[in-house]
């Protein structure tokens, strides 16, 4: 095992940047997620690692070597790809040796080893197949043995269960985890999928237009995010992002939130007292707002106009519009709202994040 360093780089084609000037630190055994939507340059930083792309500027380091000018092959380390990557002609055994006989390992210890992860992957009655007579899943399956049977360094991943359906990557979800807990090998997994970022790893790191926005574990990156960016693109529903403006009340900020006005103190109340007319964002999570009666002991309650129910069974999500503004809610099950009623919802301002208008930076 190895760590993983990242110091400074930059890739940029044909004078066009797609990852600028990253830091990075992956530690021994660490399983890090890097995620971000498509073109964030994610996949770009996972093939640096990988030695397909060289970076322009800056230093890569696997287990405290510079690999900058290591070939893929020397790197020590196993990578798994979006496609699988199997030798279409060979059986299910070969592909899970077909490194092991390239070194020339002993027949007997590819016989053993291969049997073993067969069989922690449920794949054995598979063994003598072809990859065209798999499944999805059971491709997958094989892609990851063979990985394992490599016994690298470090693990790369790029968006290995993109190709499945819901129910198949939850279930490898589980099984990469699992596999994780028994290897635990340093592993930098790239996906587009928050579900799949915040679900396993130990580490997030969230990239947008080839910059590292936040590096944090999960819980800490959906509750205490970085950035308006960070807070939208981490959470199902949606965190809700609503213009607001700081005034004064005497010598007390307030934020003028809908038609709340909402006195600030504490250590928020600290960042914002020079600010008056200045524009924030406020960011409200979906599961932060409730419904209500008119007055709810003294927290701020709005009234909107319902316009969306989506019952999911654990929860309904409801689409309520207030002003000009939408607010999406997480509500418990059973709601009784229809489309179209009036609602009253409330939240608690202690819970809500506020970010600069102008740098999406979070203030408190």
């Amino acid at each position: 095992m190895a760590t993983i360093s990242i110091e400074g780089v930059t890739k940029s084609f044909k004078g066009k940047a797609a990852v600028r000037d990253v830091d990075l630190e992956v530690a021994d055994g660490q399983f890090m997620i890097i995620v971000g939507p498509s073109g964030c340059g994610k996949t770009t930083t996972l093939r640096m690692l990988a030695g397909f792309e060289k970076p322009t500027q800056g230093v890569v380091r696997i287990g405290g070597r510079v690999v900058n000018d290591v070939p893929p092959k020397d790197r020590d380390v196993a990578m798994v790809f979006q496609n699988y990557a199997l030798l279409p002609h060979l059986t299910v055994e070969k592909n899970l040796s077909f490194g092991m006989r390239i070194r020339r390992e002993p027949r007997k210890t590819v016989e053993r080893e291969v049997a073993a992860i067969a069989d922690m992957l449920g794949i054995t009655p598979l063994l003598g197949r072809k990859p065209a007579e798999l499944s999805g899943g059971e491709r997958q399956r094989v892609a990851l043995g063979r990985a394992l049977l490599r016994k690298p360094q470090a693990f790369l991943l790029d968006e290995p269960l993109s190709n499945l359906d819901a129910a198949l990557r939850a279930q490898m979800r589980f099984e990469l985890k699992r596999i994780h807990a028994q290897f635990p090998v340093t592993t930098v997994y790239v996906t587009h999928d928050q579900v799949e970022a915040m679900t396993m790893a130990d580490e997030i790191a969230l990239m947008n237009e080839g910059r590292l926005q936040q590096v944090a574990p999960p819980e800490r990156l959906y509750s205490e995010p970085s950035n308006a960016f960070v807070a939208g693109f981490i959470g199902s529903p949606k965190i809700n992002l609503v213009p607001a403006t700081v005034l004064r009340d005497g010598s007390e900020p307030v934020i003028s939130l809908l038609s709340c006005r909402i006195p600030v103190n504490g250590d928020l109340g600290s960042v914002l007292e020079r600010m008056d007319g200045d524009a924030v964002t406020i960011g409200l999570r979906p599961e932060e707002i409730q419904p209500c009666p008119a007055e709810a002991n003294g927290t701020p309650v709005v009234q909107g106009l319902v316009e969306l129910v989506e019952p999911l069974g654990s929860e309904t999500h409801v689409t309520v519009r207030v002003g000009q503004e939408i607010l999406v809610c997480r509500f418990p099950p059973r709601s009784g709202l229809e489309t179209g009623a009036t609602i009253n919802v409330r939240f608690d301002p202690q819970q809500m994040k506020v970010f600069d208008a102008d740098s999406g930076l979070r203030l408190g």
